[in-house]
């Protein structure tokens, strides 16, 4: 079911990490969500409602966007 903020999602069981990709391109590691916790995500009709209600602040995260280093935007790499 197509979502208005999620625009896809992925789980590594071993690592308890949820994956999610924003339709703003951004992504998250949302670290140590139970499988129990992920499959109730993916057996939900509305995913953005019911991922902001069980896992949007409850759970440690970071930004991994592809590409995105802010902490180099101002270094001086020129020596």
């Amino acid at each position: 079911m197509p979502s208005a903020i999620i625009a896809a999602y992925d789980y590594d069981v071993a690592t308890e990490t949820l994956t999610i990709r924003y339709h703003s391109g951004k992504v998250y590691h949302y670290r140590q969500v139970p499988e129990k916790v992920f499959k109730e995500m993916r057996s939900t009709m509305v995913k953005g409602i019911w991922f902001n209600r069980h896992i949007k602040g409850k759970y440690p995260f970071e930004e991994v966007t592809p590409g995105l280093q802010q902490g180099n935007l101002f270094e001086d790499d020129t020596g």
